[in-house]
């Protein structure tokens, strides 16, 4: 019988959640996503010296004040490590513009530009990445003006499904809905003692929730489930369009041989609701409404801005 990583391989594309260049090399999927933390943690690692220094070189040739050389080194850096990954993948890699833009429209649309001006400056064209951004109401109305410039963009850090309307009449390329995190808001909410497992899961049922919806209504944004904090999750989201997984869990799945059923159906959506419509006012209701979501958005944003700010650190002490 074949591992249950190859078996999901026939229903979903599978996409490596790391900046290790090395695991990327080793387990061969198709995508591959990074994020700061992520950066941050393989920047520890002696191997990627070199990718440092270089970006550091970079920078200083750019000039500028020593805000801006750090700018630039932090996006020439991200820029190296995608360029490697790509190097070993055939499909996209995913590159996150500065959570600290999260909340600011124009400066998110220009770091964008200004990463996929590096990438083609590299020779990679613009169909090889995404652009990682959060999905707050800023980062969405960014992501609607850089597809219609075709810049695609992953909406990133999405826990709720008033993002998910939003990103999808946005016209998002992609969306990263966060199953884990999601699980673990519940997990510290609720009564000890309830079962969150297997299809109970709370971020299990967001998601599904979230791809039946964009199948009965036509939507064209691929669905992409990431942050899993076990087998089981990815186990309950077979069929899902793409999901982003750690190489532990890849590993796991493909030393398990078991066999593994399909979940979500493209052509046959579970899903009875209506086509909702999409306001900047309804947004923030429902966000407003939506405790989880909420707070994991801007936990999420918080997270991801103190590993850029560790990151500048890193490599002003070059």
């Amino acid at each position: 019988m074949e591992n249950q990583l190859d078996q999901l391989k026939k229903m979903t594309t599978i996409v490596a959640d790391t900046g290790d260049i090395n695991a990327i090399r080793d387990l061969k999927p198709v995508d591959a996503t990074t994020n700061p933390s992520l950066l941050l943690k393989a920047s520890l690692d002696p191997a990627y010296r070199p990718y440092l220094e270089q970006a550091k070189a970079w920078a200083l040739s750019q000039g500028g004040s020593d805000a801006e050389q750090l700018a630039n080194m932090t996006d020439k850096l991200a820029v190296l490590a995608g360029c490697e990954i790509l190097s070993l993948i055939p499909g996209r890699i995913s590159t996150e513009v500065d959570a600290r833009l999260s909340f600011d429209t124009q400066s998110t649309i220009a770091k964008a530009k200004k990463l996929i001006g590096l990438y083609n400056e590299a020779g990679i064209s613009n169909d090889r990445v995404l652009i990682k951004i959060a999905s707050t109401w800023e980062g969405i109305e960014a992501a609607r003006q850089l597809e219609k410039e075709g810049i695609n963009c992953n909406l990133t850090l999405l826990f709720g499904f008033a993002q998910a309307v939003a990103c999808a009449d946005a016209g998002a390329y992609l969306i990263s809905p966060f199953v884990g995190r999601i699980l673990d808001w519940y997990k510290a909410s609720s009564p000890e003692g309830t079962d969150l497992s297997g299809p109970r899961d709370p971020g299990v049922q967001s998601v599904s929730r979230i791809y039946n919806y964009y199948k009965q209504h036509g939507y064209n944004t691929v669905v992409m489930g990431a942050s899993f904090r076990n087998s089981e999750e990815i186990r309950q989201l077979a069929g899902c369009d793409r999901l982003t997984i750690s190489p532990a869990l890849i590993s796991e799945l493909a030393e398990t041989r078991f066999p593994l059923d399909q979940k979500l159906f493209a052509s046959a959506p579970l899903c009875d609701e209506p086509k909702l419509g999409n306001s900047e006012q309804a947004f923030r209701w429902a966000m407003n409404e939506d405790a989880m979501a909420t707070e994991k958005l801007a936990e999420g944003i918080r997270n991801f801005a103190a590993d850029q700010v560790k990151l500048e650190q890193l490599l002003s002490q070059l």
